[in-house]
């Protein structure tokens, strides 16, 4: 596998489409690979930022969340949230390379992730290729960041190993690669998080990737979401009284 970045200019707020940007940084795509994309600077595109001056960024968080848990909760004084499904701090707003804003995340994420792909497979003749839009990510117990897909398309999610046999003839009964979060982690990691101005990255080299000429189904996009009943954190996550956001 091999994750190349790509430089831009300085993506602001409300500056144009990204698909011209797409146009204009994107040179080549090999067939079977695939393009990560930041959220951020599709956010960008699409105005889904708020001037931070003068804001209540933790109505914000409320607004975006499906749940969360208030600020006072935080040593370092941080709200945490459930977005889209998925374990959050502030419900994904970031301030960072943002030239005064708060920036949401885009509107659809797996919309556009769909419209990319059909973009792609369309400008470059490919009959297997996909998108990731990632944002990044901390992880309990560990410092520092990595990176999570918030969306994906043109193939398998997840690598499903239930019923097969380890080297020693054991049956697996619960282990599923996680193929998008994975991605998303190498593509993040080269991107940067600071000023390298790089939020895309074309991923090579996978033999692992299925790749499919179509976008994930509902069941599918629903499969890869655990509930908090079902969710093997459940004892700490339900040991929390989480409020219910506007989202």
């Amino acid at each position: 596998m091999r994750a190349v970045p790509i430089k831009t200019k300085k993506i602001r707020a409300r500056t144009g489409s990204i698909f011209l940007i797409l146009d204009n940084y994107v040179q080549k795509m090999p067939e079977g690979s695939v393009l990560a994309v930041t959220s951020k600077i599709i956010s960008l595109c699409e105005g889904r930022v708020v001037g931070a001056r003068g804001t209540n960024k933790d109505k914000l968080v409320e607004d975006e969340a499906e749940f969360f848990l208030p600020r006072k909760l935080s040593r370092y004084k941080i709200m945490f949230a459930i977005k889209n499904g998925i374990l959050a701090p502030s419900a994904g707003i970031d301030e960072s390379n943002t030239d005064g804003y708060y920036v949401l995340w885009p509107k659809d994420p797996q919309k556009t992730a769909n419209e990319i792909r059909k973009y792609l497979a369309g400008r470059f003749k490919l009959k297997r290729v996909g998108v990731i839009i990632t944002d990044s990510k901390t992880t309990p117990l560990r410092w520092g960041t990595s990176g999570v897909s918030i969306a994906h398309s043109g193939f398998e999610a997840l690598k499903d190993y239930i019923g097969t046999p380890d080297i020693f003839g054991r049956k697996l009964k619960m282990t599923k690669a996680n193929i998008i979060d994975a991605l998303a982690a190498s593509a993040v990691l080269v991107m940067g998080e600071g000023k390298e101005q790089t939020p895309l990255a074309i991923i090579e080299d996978l033999p692992f990737v299925k790749f499919r000429s179509s976008n994930p189904s509902k069941s599918e996009l629903l499969d890869l979401k655990i509930s908090l009943d079902d969710d093997l954190y459940a004892p700490m996550l339900k040991a929390v009284k989480w409020r219910k956001g506007k989202a």
